[in-house]
């Protein structure tokens, strides 16, 4: 009945990747988040910009690197324009038009709105019981310059006593992962550095990489749906973000075990997922391991099924232009990476609906 429909207004059949983009379109519903355009009484009215949202997700859908190759391939698929809201290729808007509504849909967090609303209607509504939730994050190369770090702060005074009518400094405050256990979720992301920087990690053969841009944060469910998504600066630990992450993700859905490898070993951790009501599992971290500590045979078969972030990464960067960073500051990259993400979240629900 669905692709009946829409194949009623058209002068061509679809081709399977037009069905599935029609699909997935029908999952995400990105233009209830846009509405109508605003009626001016003077100048000229503005541009429908549900049209363009939607072109978005069908930009990440076709793995375009570049928001030029979409307008050139939507001068040439009637059949594109009209699923995305247009009578033909004449009336979709110039690249130029695309990034104004792009870099306007950034600032109202767009991806964000659209990603909970997906969660909360094929997930929370559902009362789906989570097995596993599987934390990970991967590098993200972006395309601007380096953000300069802040000066050092001067060294604290030698521990003593201090001398007669020397005045001592105030004590630092907590790390951060402490200061988090006490914080809001809202309040400990907010503290998170955003901006481009460089960042260095190890890879799969224990070689350390470095790169400039960004990392992307992703919880994962066992089924591979992105249940959470954070954008942070690429120099940021890995550990920095499983506080807040884990209390958002408990909000959305109810899940028994969170998975993390051992960039996440830290006892402020553990002790949020236990307050949660779930049941951390990390593996050991290289120190422990060359002293012989390992996981045991059923935590570690359990620990096993946190390859679905690695899967979600594989696809996200292979098929839903991940890879393909070509916007400059966070708030863009963000969305880029969350179209990305929504793109991901209704083709794999797809691919479960199918089975």
């Amino acid at each position: 009945m669905l692709f009946s429909g829409v194949e009623a207004g058209l002068d061509q059949p679809l081709t399977p990747q037009h069905r599935l983009l029609v699909s997935v379109l029908e999952i995400v519903r990105i233009e209830e988040h846009v509405g109508p355009p605003v009626r001016l009484w003077t100048g000229r009215p503005k541009l429908d910009r549900r049209p363009m949202a939607r072109a978005f997700v069908a930009k990440a859908l076709y793995n375009d690197p570049t928001t030029s190759a979409f307008v050139e391939r939507l001068a040439t698929d009637t059949n594109l324009c009209r699923i995305c809201g247009w009578d033909g290729p004449g009336d979709a808007p110039s690249e130029a038009t695309f990034s104004r509504a792009f870099a306007q849909f950034a600032e109202q967090g767009l991806g964000d709105k659209v990603h909970e609303t997906l969660v909360a209607r094929h997930v929370q509504e559902a009362d789906v019981l989570v097995g596993h939730v599987s934390r990970d994050s991967t590098q993200i190369e972006a395309r601007e310059r380096a953000a300069k770090k802040p000066p050092k702060p001067a060294r604290r005074r030698k521990p003593g006593r201090p001398k007669k009518g020397e005045v001592v400094e105030p004590r630092e405050a907590p790390s951060r992962l402490p200061r988090q256990l006490e914080q809001t979720p809202e309040e400990a992301l907010a503290e998170l550095p955003r901006a481009c920087d460089w960042g260095t990690k190890k890879d799969s053969r224990s070689r350390m990489r470095s790169w400039k841009g960004y990392k992307l944060h992703l919880d994962v469910c066992d089924c591979g749906l992105p249940l959470n998504a954070q954008t942070t600066s690429a120099s940021l630990h890995d550990s920095q973000v499983a506080i807040p992450m884990g209390r958002v993700t408990a909000q959305r859905v109810t899940a028994l075990y969170q998975l993390m490898d051992s960039a996440y070993a830290a006892p402020q951790i553990e002790q949020m997922v236990r307050e949660l009501g779930q049941v951390p599992i990390i593996d050991v971290h290289g120190a422990k391991r060359k002293q012989g500590v390992e996981l045991d045979p059923a935590t570690a078969r359990r620990y096993a099924e946190r390859t679905a972030v690695e899967r979600g990464y594989s696809r996200l960067k292979d098929s839903f232009g991940a890879r393909f960073v070509r916007v400059r500051g966070h708030p863009k990259v963000h969305l880029h990476l969350m179209l990305g993400v929504i793109t991901l979240f209704a083709d794999q629900l797809l691919k479960l609906a199918a089975v």
